[in-house]
């Protein structure tokens, strides 16, 4: 896939089957140390951030952040991922796709920012992570840029009213279902749950047709988040 320096990020959501955790304890950690090498060999070619959901939503145990400028590695690291012991017990029940891009609307607080700096993802680090595709209407992209602009000063002024979160959108026109998946890292989920709702009462949030499913991930080593699943 070309992406002209842009940045490819996926969201890799794993579910394990349950009959693994009933597997001889010398099984589970051979299968957990297989696939903890196999996410740092990934690790060494690319971004890879991991996160736990165990005890959290009942779907998914394991989010994998990955971001390349190669798609190929997606495909040559998540095929050693489902090949190895305990990743013959996976599934994936949600993977999303997306680009890094410039945005086209303009935050006034941001003036003379390189907007070079959109195209790499760069992780804080932060406890928490809430992710969730994105589709707005077709209605809203049929707005002058102008009122597009408008509504979303005030969605970027509400945002900055909360300094505690930061904020990845990236793009999946054209190659994934959704038109965008976002990220907030923070280390305060209050201040989350706070800003989401903030955001129900701007003019753009009228125009939203999914923003959901929303993942409550907790950043975990690897290790750690394989031994919170079994």
């Amino acid at each position: 896939m070309e992406n002209r320096g842009r940045t490819i990020v996926q969201f890799a959501f794993y579910k394990f089957d349950a009959a693994w955790r009933r597997q001889p304890d010398e099984v589970r950690e051979k299968d957990k140390a297989e696939f903890a090498a196999a996410v740092e060999e990934a690790a060494d070619e690319m971004m890879v951030r991991s996160y736990s959901l165990v005890g959290i939503r009942g779907d998914v145990d394991l989010l994998l952040w990955n971001a390349t400028e190669d798609t190929d590695l997606l495909q040559k690291h998540g095929s050693k991922l489902l090949n190895t012991g305990i990743g013959k017990w996976a599934v994936q029940p949600y993977c999303y796709l997306a680009m890094t891009k410039a945005s086209q609307y303009k935050d006034p607080t941001e003036k003379g920012a390189p907007e070079g700096r959109r195209l790499v993802m760069r992780p804080t680090g932060r406890k928490y992570l809430f992710v969730y595709p994105f589709i707005k209407t077709r209605a809203w992209y049929l707005l002058p840029l102008e009122e597009r602009q408008k509504a979303m000063h005030t969605h970027i002024e509400v945002g900055h009213k909360y300094p505690t979160i930061k904020l990845n959108t990236t793009y999946s026109f054209g190659i994934d279902d959704q038109d965008f998946v976002v990220a907030f890292e923070t280390d305060i989920p209050a201040d989350f749950l706070d800003l989401v709702q903030h955001l129900r009462e701007t003019e753009s949030s009228k125009y939203t047709v999914r923003d959901t499913p929303t993942f409550t991930c907790i950043q975990s080593s690897i290790k750690d988040a394989l031994d919170a699943i079994g």
